[in-house]
């Protein structure tokens, strides 16, 4: 649509115009001796002689016909209207059309110049009004360092200690008592509204981001403000451009988007802490989807595996890509414990002194908060029929026995996985297990297990065995402590465990003993064992109380009928051993084997 402008008819409008400025579709009827009186531009390109109308098209003025009109109504002596969002494309515009000082004194150039110095630059809001309207008008913006100015102004304003913040300090915020016409003075002197540390954030989400990442830039570069108010800032600005992080097949493929996501990647701190893990791990799911690069990907998981003890496992839960034929990308974690587990290392060398052996030093707390989340990601992806073995065993592995106080949560995930796959070898069920302790299963983890159909017999028998042991040395130490005369009384107490849930990570559901059955086996299995092993008379009060395990050796022999796994070749494997003698199978507990069946 045509538009026409004339500002000289409000000072001189007898006058007919003798210069027609077409700039796209608008067109400026103007005259000759205001243009030439503070333009150089137009002086190059009016001829000074010549009664005729002149028309001249311009096309690449910036700010366009707007930015023009502000200036051509300043040449005329007409007041013109400045503010944050107009202010960027009129000095711009100036600046094309050589409104300097060497034209006229007081030019329009250097009337900006004050007006940003002394009002826009000054103002919080107004900077970063400024700052998003530069996009629009670059490269001259970048050119007269108006780009940098308005970066400067915030960026030294979101540093400066929050004492001195006295402004609006956000569009959003709630007023302050004196401007509801409250005052709130505590004996006698007026209590100041305390202002956030994050008081700056909310307000920077409303930038580009290329403009956000040259003020976090400049921010970090001044060093005043702390590590985990800039994460935080950067956490906000991501969920208020990307609503749909969480469910990144949304936006799957948008070229914008992965650059984001790299550009948001490297602008994160990197002091540990400074995020959360769970946000690094929301990116990562992002950035893998949307395939932002290797690069970008690596840079996550490093940050991720600084912090993973603070990780959830619905957290770990990523998706693969596309083509990919299991649920989870479990080939992902494994990269990210690796990681972990070589930091951790690393650290546990230079607390001493540069020497460590895996075997005889503690794990730290973190190493074992992490095996944990493991057992339990490990017991989420075991529902996937598609998950290969050797890539659960991978993970399982990975986090050594020792960061495992208890192996309950160990044990669900590997049942887990047996449950949901039934064709397993035999094999690959001695390997799993292999994994396990039994030493470190708790009374209600052992009660599942020794009638679990889905186990070796093998590992069965341990845990029996174990169990008795551990019922054994506590009936020991209760006969010592209280005497023999009370020991009858208290065998009971010392092997039943009363709570649903073990550790923590088996559900209710998994274990399938009521209290009152693992009771019942308790004596069942005692009264076989002192028929079998001990003889009619029983060797004495230490070695009665310790025959407690949850089931008896015969009635492992009546399921190992009914469970398929459970061929002769398992039998074979029997014998009685410790968890330490796995790889050691003498023929000299042959004894036990003929008693037990």
């Amino acid at each position: 649509m045509m538009r026409t402008v004339c500002p000289c008819s409000i000072m001189a409008s007898e006058l007919v115009s003798d210069i027609t400025v077409r700039i796209g579709t608008a067109k400026f009827y103007l005259h000759k001796f205001p243009l030439l009186s503070k333009c150089a531009r137009f002086q190059k390109l009016i001829p000074t002689t010549g009664d005729e109308n002149i028309d001249i098209q311009i096309h690449d003025i910036p700010g366009g016909a707007k930015a023009f009109e502000i200036c051509a109504k300043f040449c005329y002596g007409m007041i013109v209207t400045l503010n944050a969002y107009n202010v960027i494309a009129a000095r711009c515009a100036a600046e094309y059309l050589e409104m300097n000082e060497t034209v006229d004194k007081g030019n329009m150039i250097y009337k900006i110049d004050v007006f940003l110095s002394s009002s826009i630059f000054r103002s919080w809001k107004d900077s970063i009004i400024a700052l998003g309207t530069t996009k629009a008008h670059l490269p001259w913006a970048e050119d007269l360092k108006l780009v940098s100015h308005c970066i400067d102004s915030v960026a030294s304003k979101a540093s400066i200690d929050i004492s001195k913040v006295d402004w609006s300090y956000t569009y959003n915020r709630k007023k302050l008592p004196t401007e509801n016409g409250h005052d709130s003075p505590w004996n006698g002197v007026k209590q100041q509204q305390s202002v956030p540390k994050d008081w700056w954030v909310e307000d920077l989400t409303d930038l580009d981001i290329d403009a956000y990442k040259q003020v976090i830039t400049a921010i970090k570069a001044k060093g005043m403000v702390p590590k985990d108010a800039i994460g935080e800032a950067i956490k906000a600005y991501t969920y208020k451009k990307l609503p749909s992080l969480s469910k990144v097949s949304m936006i799957h493929g948008d070229a914008k988007v992965r650059a984001m996501l790299v550009t948001i990647t490297c602008l994160l701190p990197s002091e540990k802490g400074s995020v959360s893990c769970s946000f690094l791990l929301k990116l990562l799911k992002a950035t893998n989807l949307l395939k932002c690069g290797e690069m970008c990907r690596k840079e996550l998981m490093k940050r991720i595996a600084r912090q993973l003890e603070e990780a959830s496992v619905s957290d770990l839960l990523i998706p693969t890509v596309d083509g990919d034929t299991t649920v989870y990308d479990i080939d992902l974690i494994l990269s990210i414990v690796e990681e972990f587990v070589r930091q951790d290392c690393k650290n546990a060398q230079k607390h001493n002194g540069g020497e460590v052996n895996d075997h005889v030093s503690a794990p730290s707390a973190s190493m074992i908060t992490v095996a944990k989340i493991v057992d339990g990601y490990l017991a989420e992806v075991a529902k996937d029929p598609n998950i290969p073995v050797y890539k659960f065993f991978s993970l399982a592995e990975t986090v050594s026995g020792n960061s495992r106080p208890v192996h309950d949560g160990l044990y669900r995930a590997i049942d887990m996985y047996l449950k949901e796959h039934p064709s397993l070898g035999k094999s690959d069920k001695k390997r799993l297990c292999a994994l396990m302790d039994c030493k470190k299963l708790s009374p209600d983890a052992c009660a599942h297990a020794v009638q679990n159909e889905r186990l070796p017999l093998r590992i069965v028998v341990q845990v029996l065995y174990h169990e008795q042991t551990r019922a054994s040395a506590a009936a020991t130490i209760r006969a010592d402590s209280i005497g023999i005369g009370s020991y009858e009384s208290s065998r009971s107490g010392a092997t039943t465990n009363t709570e649903d849930e073990w550790d923590g990570v088996m559900a209710v559901e998994d274990l399938s003993l009521s209290k009152t059955t693992k009771l019942d086996k308790c004596d069942t299995a005692g009264t076989d064992r002192e028929k079998n092993h001990l003889g009619n008379k029983g060797a004495n009060g230490r070695v009665k109380g310790g025959a407690t395990p949850k089931k008896a050796p015969g009635k492992m022999t009546s399921s190992k009928g009914q469970a398929g796994e459970r061929s002769s070749s398992d039998s074979s494997d029997s014998a009685i051993l410790p968890s330490q003698e796995h790889s050691k199978r003498t023929p000299a507990r042959s004894t036990t084997k003929s008693a037990a069946a």
